[in-house]
């Protein structure tokens, strides 16, 4: 296990060395199939992890956003998302970040969130979790209205789920901000935000983000409460007040 967090890491600083070279630079932005965008940086670094792990291990699988399923019938697999928020990437902020799991069987036993600009490398094991090798844990609160509500996107909200459920909410909370993507889950488990939704997710998006969450002593679901791994859609809290905001969002 050691042995593959630590290539796990590795996998993270040599893909981060080539997205720093193209933040805040120009660069040509094209448009996938599903009309989202995607940067030579998403590309480039993707193929590299690629390499390295086909290199490195090459009876495991890969399910890459980018470049699909390599070895789609091995027991460990590597699932990547070379850029999570490749928006806010091409707009220059801080909130998108690297995402790399390993699954066996379908479940992950590890995750990372490297964010490459901060130099910040988050990975958890679904029993700790660990910042910079410090280790993180996610903060309590025992009351929606102390709580911190984060998502990615409103408008996702109203595409996929129920709004005016959601916007119930976002009423009791505390505060609400939109710092999502893979930046959404970090701040939950380091200790800074209380609820992260996302109610639209692919495997590439969640896998990494669980172990994490539940390393960090966190509660994970999809949208209705049900397991994380399977679903597609993520919930995640610092754990009291998990029940009831699966029970106003639904």
């Amino acid at each position: 296990m050691n042995e593959l967090k630590n290539f796990c890491r590795l996998l993270a600083e040599e893909s981060g060395m080539i997205i720093n070279r193209y933040w805040r630079k120009d660069f040509s932005i094209e448009r996938k199939a599903d009309s989202t965008p995607v940067t030579i940086a998403d590309k480039k670094a993707e193929e590299l992890m690629r390499e390295m792990i086909m290199k490195h291990f090459p009876e495991h699988g890969i399910i890459g956003e980018e470049f699909g399923v390599h070895n789609k019938d091995a027991e460990y697999k590597w699932i990547l998302d070379p850029i999570d928020g490749t928006k806010s990437f091409i707009h220059g902020t801080v909130t998108f970040g690297t995402l790399i799991a390993l699954t066996k069987n379908g479940k992950p036993i590890f995750g990372a969130v490297n964010q490459p600009v901060l130099k910040e490398f988050l990975i958890g094991d679904n029993e700790t979790a660990f910042l910079n090798e410090v280790r993180v844990r996610v903060r309590n609160c025992y009351s929606l209205e102390s709580a911190s509500l984060l998502t990615t996107d409103h408008r996702h909200i109203e595409k996929y789920q129920n709004l005016k459920k959601f916007e119930n909410l976002m009423r009791r909370v505390n505060l609400y901000r939109q710092w999502g993507d893979c930046y959404g889950y970090y701040l939950i488990a380091t200790g800074y935000a209380d609820i992260m939704i996302d109610p639209i997710m692919s495997v590439w998006d969640s896998m990494a983000v669980i172990p994490i969450i539940r390393g960090a002593g966190g509660t994970i679901t999809d949208y209705q409460g049900n397991n994380a791994e399977t679903g597609n859609s993520i919930i995640a809290t610092s754990g009291f007040i998990h029940s009831e905001v699966i029970k106003i969002l639904n």
